[in-house]
């Protein structure tokens, strides 16, 4: 059985998303429940999204693209750019080649 791209989707983004959270458990963040909820929804974004779109480019690249905007905006707020930016482009990448291997 074949699984439409918005599953598959949904299914990068849950695994994304949990793979993130994990360092969260260790951070000095004051509000962790926040953190751990932010970071799971940045990343099951990049998941979802670079499943869905379709850029007219390399998957991998559409992936990096989509992780970098997404991650952005946390990446200010935090002011962690190296770590948030590396993240969600590394992530978007691996979706990326993920969605090419699986299709």
């Amino acid at each position: 059985m074949e699984l439409n791209i918005v599953v598959q989707g949904i299914i990068a983004g849950i695994a994304f998303g949990v793979l993130a959270m994990i360092p969260k458990f260790q951070s000095g963040y004051e509000n962790k429940p926040v953190a751990m909820t932010v970071s799971f929804i940045n990343r099951f974004a990049i998941g979802l999204l670079t499943f869905t779109a379709d850029f007219n480019l390399y998957s991998w690249l559409t992936g990096i693209i989509i992780g970098f905007l997404l991650s952005l905006p946390e990446a200010i707020f935090t002011k962690d750019y190296r770590h948030v930016l590396f993240m969600g482009m590394l992530g978007g990448l691996i979706c990326g080649e993920v969605m090419w291997i699986i299709r």
